[in-house]
């Protein structure tokens, strides 16, 4: 699984808090960035919640 954060993130770091491992803040962008190609296995779920609890819908799963 990838994901990516799209254009729409409105920078509220909910996601940065609710899997750091994976999201971090550009604090230049003020949005959220992506830190890994592929997503590790045990924290897809956790990625997913990030991306339906996203309010700004910026978060897309691309499933491989």
């Amino acid at each position: 699984m990838r994901v990516k954060v799209t254009e729409q993130c409105m920078g509220d770091r909910h996601c940065n808090e609710l899997c750091a491992e994976v999201f971090a803040y550009d604090e230049d962008q003020l949005i959220s960035i992506v830190k890994c190609d592929v997503v590790p296995k045990h924290l897809e779920d956790i990625v997913r919640k990030a991306a339906d609890e996203c309010g700004a819908d910026a978060i897309e799963i691309l499933e491989d």
